[in-house]
């Protein structure tokens, strides 16, 4: 190890918007408008959106300030801001991914993005830039600490190296030094928090960590602006983030090519409002029932093989093939898989099918196991295998990645088509002329001028 913390803060200390190519803009303007389209609706619509607000409520956490909470009228302080856009934006898991360090890198550093560029009066240039100082940070760690090996440990690497993201969008913003940009990588080690425990029994976890992940690096950034001392060598030290969160640490992934190679550019959107690694599987089984007519009484027999980070997250059968909520439903093969081959599509509205015994009897004909040939010899984890048997014999499919990475990305108008969906129910008239703003950032002297209109 090589002072990666350090190396990482001087990146983000120099990162400057015109050294940033066209294209890593470009994408990051769209992937921060699919982000924001899920939290706008979650805000309405997420089970667990009550609960945290009147936690808020409760300790006098709610009072107005100047950072927006998308899809709110009112105005929120900036970590609060951070939390509810954070936890609102990942409440859907239809959120971004970024296959190599399997988190999803806008639910951490958007929102520490805007509730700091709002509080600043920075403007759409500075908030990009910050962003994707973000994406850059919290994808690298990612790597750094080996998904599946982090996964083993039972972490969640979005809410863990997402929090250093975080602090690097935040601090950015702020115009931190090196030196207090490795203080607020400091801190950001001590609140790296995120534990796969919601898995079991579908919990709201997952959401509230993704958020407190934001809120957490709002606040390592603010507290070395105010000349805080944190720990130095956060990622590489005897107790750092490596040493402690991972058994395979690769600390060299977390600076290799760094300002060459954008992981930024690595970053795919989801087609599917569920687990990432549920979504190959999907896309097969909707392009077989297409292809060979079927329908559920056809169907004898299907097997889903994949990666055994997908097995941990979506393949224990004892407790995922018939969920009752709507997390369950997100991280279960068997309800979204027995879904997509029953109906031949699979968007958000459709969880209101959780418990339909249609789709039960359909998901007790599923098998999910771990299959080596998504491990041997690649890159991404999330590719996966089908196999369905009938009447008239077996049908394979091996799909080496789901629809919606780099390779596949979705053109403008498809992201924006997504975005309006999610959107529209709830800023109605509004959801067009935000959408723009979106796509128009750097036109933005204060990046407020762009955030009013999605609230």
């Amino acid at each position: 190890m090589a002072h990666e913390t350090a190396t990482l803060a001087a990146y983000v200390f120099k990162l400057k918007y015109q050294d940033i190519p066209a294209e890593v803009l470009e994408r990051a303007k769209v992937l921060t408008l699919d982000f924001l389209g899920s939290a706008i609706r979650a805000r309405r619509e997420a089970e667990s959106t009550p609960s945290m607000l009147k936690m808020l409520e409760a300790l006098a956490l709610d009072t107005k300030g100047e950072s927006t909470v998308f899809g709110d009228s009112k105005t929120w302080t900036p970590a609060v801001a951070a939390l509810l856009n954070g936890a609102l934006g990942h409440s859907l898991d239809f959120d971004d991914t970024h296959a190599d360090s399997s988190l999803h890198p806008s639910a951490p550093v958007v929102p520490a993005a805007f509730a700091v560029g709002e509080m600043v009066g920075a403007s759409g240039r500075d908030v990009l830039t910050a962003i994707v100082a973000g994406y850059e940070v919290c994808c690298r760690l990612g790597n750094a600490l080996d998904p599946t090996s982090h996964y083993a440990r039972g972490f969640h690497p979005t809410a863990t190296a997402g929090t250093y993201g975080a602090a690097a969008a935040a601090g950015k913003l702020f115009g931190l030094s090196e030196q207090q940009l490795i203080a607020a990588f400091g801190v950001s080690g001590s609140q790296a928090a995120g534990s796969l425990q919601f898995l079991v029994n579908g919990a709201w976890n997952k959401r509230y960590q993704v958020g407190a992940a934001a809120m957490n690096g709002v606040i390592a950034a603010t507290l070395a602006r105010n000349d805080f001392v944190g720990a130095t060598e956060s990622v590489e030290g005897k107790h750092g983030l490596l040493a402690g969160y991972t058994d395979d640490a690769h600390p060299d992934k977390a600076v290799a090519e760094l300002g060459k190679t954008y992981e930024t550019m690595k970053i795919g959107v989801k087609p599917y409002p569920s687990c990432r690694y549920t979504h190959a599987a999907i896309d097969a089984l909707i392009a077989m029932r297409r292809e060979h007519n079927l329908t559920p009484d056809q169907v004898k027999r299907v097997e889903i093989g994949l990666h055994r980070n997908g097995i941990t997250l979506t393949g224990d059968a004892a407790t995922k093939r018939h969920p009752t909520s709507i997390v369950g439903g997100q991280f279960s093969m068997f309800f979204t898989g027995a879904l997509a081959l029953d109906q031949g599509s699979f968007g958000w509205d459709d969880y209101s099918r959780l418990g339909d015994a249609a789709i039960d009897a359909l998901a007790d004909k599923f098998d999910v196991v771990q299959d080596d040939r998504l491990e041997i010899g690649r890159t991404h984890p999330f590719g996966a295998r089908v196999s369905i048997t009938t009447d008239d014999g077996v049908h394979e499919r091996l799909y080496a990645d789901p629809s919606g990475e780099p390779n596949s990305f979705p053109d403008a108008q498809a992201m924006q088509q997504k975005f309006l969906t999610l959107a529209r129910p709830v800023l109605n008239a509004r959801a067009e002329k935000f959408a723009d703003a979106i796509m128009t950032l750097e036109r933005f002297d204060r990046v407020a001028q762009a955030t009013e209109l999605g609230r």
